[in-house]
């Protein structure tokens, strides 16, 4: 099954494919039949392929180890992850800021990385944050949900790495860091700055490491709500890729519900690969 849309045949030539990953060309430590083939056939051609996550516990080249592990090809320094994105986003809008952190090592060492400040042990009850930075952590304490909701009520910014309020896992589906970030706002009224897909503060993040205008980056996920959504926020072309959230019979109906319409639609990486020969041959 395979639909082109006339405006993907009128859109400009891709400069760089931004694709997701969890659900796009892996499903937890299964790759996706065809995509290990389809990114070195790509990255062959002279293609700039970046990789795009919402997931804010590895760092970057952890996520590269796990892609070639799965026989995925990809450098590190084309992996955009959420904590990468919120870090840039910390450093360029609250530079200096005393930040208490909820996460895990990949998005501390982003922060740290950008020379952010981050409050540890007594400090972090002893002095007030300005700023509080959310995202996963599988080892959450009633503490730091407590911590975080005092600097908040301080008058603290949130910013929050991702939406996501369920983490898919091998054997189902786990809290995920929208989940935390739901029980931080409710008990203190305070909403989220968010850095992740669908918003477009990462998708600018991505775009400015690739040096690409949005109609010349091309969006490749399997999620309506957060992979097109990020693409329509960033005025990206999108294709949906049958491969996780969506099957052939529900598309549309996540489509519709999360206000998106995909400029192609395909099965999965070897007919984007077929989508792609096809636009080149127009």
């Amino acid at each position: 099954m395979r639909l082109i849309r006339d405006k993907l045949k009128s859109c400009p030539a891709p400069d760089a494919l931004l694709f997701d990953l969890d659900g796009t060309l892996y499903r937890g430590n299964e790759r996706i039949p065809g995509a290990g083939r389809l990114i070195t056939d790509l990255q062959q051609r002279g293609m700039a392929c970046w990789f795009v996550t919402n997931n804010s516990t590895r760092t970057a080249i952890e996520v590269a180890e796990h892609l070639h592990a799965m026989g995925i090809p990809a450098e590190k320094e084309k992996i955009v992850t959420s904590a990468l994105a919120a870090a840039y986003y910390v450093r360029e809008h609250y530079q200096g800021s005393r930040t208490f952190v909820i996460g895990e090592r990949g998005l501390q060492e982003a922060l740290r990385g950008e020379g952010i400040q981050l409050l540890t042990g007594e400090t972090e009850d002893r002095i007030t944050a300005e700023l509080v930075v959310q995202g996963l952590d599988r080892n959450l304490t009633y503490e730091s949900i407590r911590l975080a909701v005092k600097h908040l009520l301080g008058g603290a910014v949130f910013v929050q790495t991702n939406p996501d309020r369920l983490l898919p896992v091998d054997r189902g589906f786990l809290p995920g860091a929208g989940s935390i970030g739901a029980a931080l706002q409710a008990a203190s009224g305070i909403e989220p700055i968010v850095i992740g897909k669908p918003s477009k503060i990462m998708m600018d993040y991505t775009l400015k490491l690739a040096g690409v205008t949005p109609a010349r980056a091309w969006v490749i996920g399997d999620n309506p709500y957060t992979d097109l959504a990020a693409g329509r926020n960033a005025g990206c072309p999108s294709i949906l890729v049958l491969t996780g959230l969506c099957t052939a019979d529900n598309w549309q109906e996540h489509c519709q519900a999360a206000g998106v319409e995909p400029h192609a639609v395909c099965d999965g990486p070897d007919e984007f690969a077929a989508i792609l020969d096809e636009w080149n041959t127009k």
